[in-house]
């Protein structure tokens, strides 16, 4: 089975035939990953990158759009939590923009401080190239986080486009800076996008996961 359409079709374009193959959405536990009314979004618009620090990632589009951001909002700034080879030349990127004062570093980050992050940032963002899936997005669904992330395979299936989150083409960067914009000057935005993604998030449960994974066996076993 595949865990997103964009895995399926994947397969498909390497010669599988389609209807051999079932999608199965990974599932999310909500009762780890939850908003809590105690963890309040930051005071000024912060945005969150979390996971490994590697190229096809796409970190260097969050940076860059953070800086083409600043020129209609100053006060945005960006929270990058993970580690990674490609840590050096993004932190001389942030350095080279002149948007290293509203860029923090954390490295890697425990669990409490990862929930921390998601549910007080004003959106995930997601730029990679390529997923399988995008958990990190319904990660930050499941704790009321809306996303932003490249409209590329894997993460196009995470984010439901308009009601969860917004998807902007791969590496536009003004695209992915409009957006961050927008979010920034709608609050309110930002929680009716956090609502509909925790309802999104809990769609996929375990149990569903197991269910639809018993029946497709049962199937092949027929």
């Amino acid at each position: 089975h595949a865990i997103s359409q964009s895995t399926k079709d994947d397969l498909v374009a390497r010669g599988v035939p389609r209807d051999r193959i079932v999608v199965i959405h990974p599932g999310i536990d909500t009762r780890a990953f939850f908003p809590d009314s105690a963890s309040r979004r930051t005071a000024e618009p912060a945005f969150l990158y979390i996971g490994r620090l590697r190229r096809y990632k796409g970190v260097e589009y969050a940076i860059r759009a953070l800086a083409r951001a600043g020129a209609l909002r100053a006060d945005i700034h960006l929270d990058i939590a993970g580690s990674g080879d490609d840590s050096p030349r993004l932190e001389k990127l942030a350095r080279s923009l002149g948007v290293e004062s509203r860029v923090q570093f954390h490295g890697r980050v425990s669990e409490a401080v990862k929930l921390n992050l998601l549910r007080t940032r004003w959106a995930n963002i997601f730029p990679s190239c390529k997923e399988g899936w995008g958990i990190t997005n319904i990660e930050a669904a499941a704790c009321g986080t809306p996303s932003l992330a490249s409209d590329s395979p894997g993460l196009r299936d995470s984010v439901r486009h308009g009601e969860t989150g917004y998807l902007v083409p791969h590496g536009d960067v003004q695209a992915l800076a409009n957006r961050m914009v927008e979010l920034a000057s709608d609050p309110a935005l930002v929680e009716r996008l956090g609502q509909r993604a925790r309802r999104f998030a809990e769609e996929l449960s375990w149990d569903r996961a197991a269910e639809e994974t018993e029946r497709w066996m049962q199937g092949i076993l027929r």
